[in-house]
């Protein structure tokens, strides 16, 4: 008579390309990415963690209601992205607005859904940060956790229905998979051999709950195992062994209609959001540390710096200018008006039901009697 041991005797291997230096390890076995590639996935980072300073001050400046920042995460969003064919369907959570940066989803697009004007392709009615694009094919981000997991599986079961060459990728943090939509997606992704790429962002912390509280298992990828899910560990802050954990994932689960579990492990080094002050539960120091000596942005400038594709005077011409970029983008998004009241009420059904008709009218009415209660910068 023989239990299976609660703990492995061996923790799962963490893949890394890079150092923390930003020199190859060793005998690394990677893809390799060209010069054009590695510029273009160093000024994303870049103009993601801009974009992140930016609207966070423009939230503490009370321009715009809320906000997430991806701090620490940038090589997940960008090499992850780079990764990826842009045929491919991407359910997100809410801290990959990189991935949405990639497959060209503009500045004054992001400034727009922020501050929530008649330019915003979800008129207003989602939160900040909470974006969505059919034409990039980035399902709209849902504030309730995990949720998008499933849907992923089941838009991943249609493709290949379909003979489709593509695939769908969902992103979530640690504290999804202790929802049960997340056991119940690997699960219906391994049986239905669906072409699904789940990358968990393992950043420690599911808002002020950390990992030792969550779980006992050997982190996320030892998970997918056990559902019979093909898995990895990478290191989340290596750009280098993101891109080439995902560029092969994708080929396997397309070509071998396969689901495949990325865990990607990293550090949530900002707040969980303008909502929240972490330093009231972890240590300064801890933070301070990780974004200083582990940060996924210098260390990829350290690695395209050695094969002479970047420069200082590259660094301070993109810095300036998609700074530049972003407060003319946040002017402008500021002008443009609200969507109008009505925008509440529709798109959801084809013909308003009675109720809808009688709510609508109801709000019209109190509006008209209390004016100086509303906000005097959406049309009626």
């Amino acid at each position: 008579m023989r239990f299976l041991s609660e703990s492995p005797s061996l923790h799962a291997h963490c893949y890394r390309v890079l150092d923390d230096n930003g020199q190859l390890i060793r005998h690394s076995n990677f893809i390799q990415v060209s010069e054009d590639i590695a510029v273009k996935m160093y000024s994303n980072m870049v103009t993601l963690q801009t974009l992140d300073t930016i609207f966070y001050e423009a939230q503490r400046q009370g321009r715009i209601s809320f906000y997430v920042t991806t701090i620490g995460e940038e090589a997940i969003n960008i090499a992850s992205a780079a990764a990826l064919t842009l045929d491919d369907f991407v359910f997100p959570q809410y801290r990959e607005p990189g991935v949405l940066l990639w497959r060209g989803f503009t500045l004054q697009e992001f400034a727009n859904q922020c501050f929530g004007n008649k330019a915003d392709y979800g008129k207003g009615r989602q939160m900040p940060i909470h974006y969505g694009s059919n034409k990039h094919k980035y399902f709209t981000v849902s504030s309730t956790i995990a949720t998008q997991i499933p849907h992923a599986v089941g838009a991943a079961y249609s493709l290949k229905m379909d003979k489709k060459d593509a695939c769908a990728v969902t992103y979530f943090g640690d504290g999804g998979t202790s929802e049960g939509d997340f056991h119940a997606a690997l699960n219906f992704a391994a049986v239905t051999e669906a072409p699904v790429i789940f990358i968990c962002r393992n950043n420690g912390w599911a808002i002020s709950t950390p990992t030792s509280d969550q779980f006992r298992s050997d982190g996320i990828a030892v998970r997918g195992q056990a559902y019979g899910v093909r898995s990895i560990r990478v290191d989340g802050n290596d750009v280098l062994a993101i891109y080439s954990a995902v560029h092969a994932a994708r080929k396997m689960a397309v070509n071998e209609h396969r689901p495949i579990l990325i865990e990607a492990v990293t550090y949530r080094v900002g707040h969980h959001s303008t909502s929240d002050d972490s330093t009231k539960y972890r240590p300064a120091d801890e933070i301070e540390w990780w974004r200083m000596a582990r940060d996924p942005v210098t260390r990829f400038r350290k690695w395209i710096e050695s094969n002479g594709w970047w420069s200082s005077e590259a660094e301070s011409q993109l810095r300036s200018s998609i700074r530049n970029q972003l407060l003319q983008a946040i002017q402008l998004a500021e002008k443009v008006e609200k969507p109008p009241v009505k925008d509440l009420f529709t798109d959801v059904y084809d013909d308003l039901p009675p109720n809808l008709r009688e709510q609508e009218k109801l709000l019209r009415e109190t509006i008209n009697r209390h004016p100086k209660d509303y906000p005097a910068d959406v049309p009626l």
